[in-house]
């Protein structure tokens, strides 16, 4: 593998300064075409899937086609606004490359790329890179489903946890708006009439921050309030948006049966809530920790000491778990900073990684079908 870190570094530069804002879709489907070219250059079937608003999603299918793929998953977007790289560009500095996006995740990308360039192409693997996972997938949501339903297994080059930590469980996110309702009326001459929207979103915040429970990892933040027109009327309407992270589907429902049932304080006021959990939680399960021993055994072989860990940061990784496909996360490069201006990677993890997924490819397809793997 280290024979291709010139290259792979050099792509790496092309992927960060093609940015790739999720909101972006031109300068997406200019980094998703790239990124298609360089797959169909080592042998991938390259498939790019139309997308109207935001940007193209992009699929390479190696080995035979009908057989039960393992899937590469990863996304092109990121958060940065276009002309980021105009202030960063991507810059190597000893052992360490930065710039917008090199660590969530081009660099990833770079990794798929390694392992598929060289892997012998007799597996079938589908590598699926969408365009919208930094803004909640709702888009390439289907498209996931479909691509992973018939998979062995599903590897998320999403960005390793500190140290190059794998991810065998994630919390899942829940998002709602609770709006109140009042009544407007002059807030000099008659106030009276009037029922302060703020005032109820108020009593609603209040109730919505004692949700979160420490012990089973379940937070709730109200995080955006809005609400009133002038300061002379009694508001008629305010809202909050709110977000929930929790590590069970018990939670979960819990959670969203909780909000969904909030009463209204003030007399004559009304509530309305949207929204849901639009990513479940993945939860570290049996299969998860099969495929981690897999990988740990392959990262043993190439010297490296593997550990697993969680996050409250979710990724497309939970919903193909949700779906009872073995998923593994965080096998991104080492770095740190991910949507931070301190976002890097450490350039001497590429050849390790890449070769880590390779492995994991290998046995994989050789000797995990949902049951003990041969190691």
């Amino acid at each position: 593998m280290k024979d291709l870190l010139p290259e792979a570094l050099q792509l790496l530069e092309q992927l960060v300064m093609l940015e790739s804002p999720s909101f972006d879709k031109p300068l997406v489907d200019r980094c998703g075409s790239l990124v298609a070219q360089r797959f169909a250059a080592i042998g991938g079937r390259t498939e790019i899937v139309p997308e109207g608003k935001f940007g193209d999603h992009v699929i390479a299918r190696f080995g035979a086609a009908g057989g039960r793929p393992v899937v590469l998953l990863g996304h092109i977007d990121t958060v940065f606004s276009s002309g980021e790289t105009q202030q960063r560009p991507f810059r190597i500095e000893g052992n360490r490359a930065t710039g917008p996006g090199v660590f969530d995740m081009k660099s990833g990308i770079v990794l798929m790329w390694m392992a598929m360039r060289t892997l012998g192409h007799e597996h079938p693997v589908t590598v699926l890179l969408t365009s919208d996972e930094e803004v909640g997938s709702n888009a390439s949501r289907t498209l996931i489903e479909k691509e992973v339903r018939n998979a062995r297994a599903v590897f998320v080059l999403e960005p390793s946890l500190p140290g190059g930590v794998l991810k065998t469980a994630r919390k899942g996110v829940g998002r709602f708006t609770v709006k109140a309702i009042g009544r407007a009326a002059h807030a000099g001459i008659d106030p009276s009439k009037g029922i302060n929207a703020i005032e109820e979103i108020a009593h609603q915040v209040l109730t919505l921050q004692k949700m979160s429970g420490p012990g089973s990892g379940t937070t709730v933040t109200v995080g955006v309030v809005q609400g009133g027109t002038r300061s002379n009327v009694v508001p008629a309407e305010a809202a909050v948006e709110v977000d929930t992270r929790m590590t069970s589907m018990l939670e979960a429902e819990r959670i969203a049966n909780a909000i969904r049932s909030l009463k209204p304080v003030l007399p004559g006021s009304q509530l309305e809530v949207r929204g849901g959990v639009s990513r479940p939680p993945m939860e570290r399960n049996a299969d998860t920790v099969r495929l981690f021993e897999i990988a740990r055994a392959v990262a043993a072989e190439i010297g490296i000491d593997l550990e697993e860990g969680s996050t409250g940061g979710a990724s497309d990784g939970n919903l193909t778990s949700a779906l009872g496909v073995p998923t593994l996360d965080g096998l991104g490069p080492v770095g740190d900073g991910a949507h931070a201006a301190s976002e890097y990677i450490e350039i001497d993890s590429l050849p390790a990684r890449a070769a880590l997924v390779r492995g994991l490819i290998d046995r994989t397809v050789l000797g995990f079908d949902g049951g003990e793997p041969r190691l």
